[in-house]
């Protein structure tokens, strides 16, 4: 069993910042790539960023230059610090993990519960 969870979340004002974190823990031979998505009140689930192996990075267009994600591979934690943040960017935000939990197993992915940003004045 894996065990995902994300802290961090809470209330800020436009142009304020937070910084989520996500640690995976449990039954976990190697991790591949951890990432970020989030979901708005009545809108598809958004993928926001991800973080490979190798440490090569992908953001979505409409975070690009304000969101950074970053990993502690020996704690199998990965990060979003997200700065000028926008009413937009409301949302519950996820993390996700690519995981392999034998080297004989293939690789699943394995969700968090989310924690909720909320960006108002």
């Amino acid at each position: 069993q894996v065990h995902v969870v994300e802290s961090g979340g809470g209330l800020v004002q436009p142009g304020g910042s937070l910084r989520l974190s996500c640690g995976a823990s449990g039954s976990i031979f190697r991790i591949n790539v951890m990432g970020w998505s989030r979901q708005a009140p009545g809108k598809q689930r958004e993928l926001v960023a991800t973080i490979s192996n190798d440490g090569g990075t992908n953001y979505a267009d409409s975070v690009k230059g304000r969101f950074t994600i970053s990993r502690d591979f020996p704690k199998n934690t990965v990060y979003l610090q997200m700065n000028s943040l926008k009413p937009e960017d409301t949302a519950v935000y996820f993390c996700n993990v690519e995981v392999r939990t034998s080297w004989d197993r293939p690789w699943l992915g394995f969700w968090g519960q989310g924690t909720q940003v909320t960006v108002s004045s």
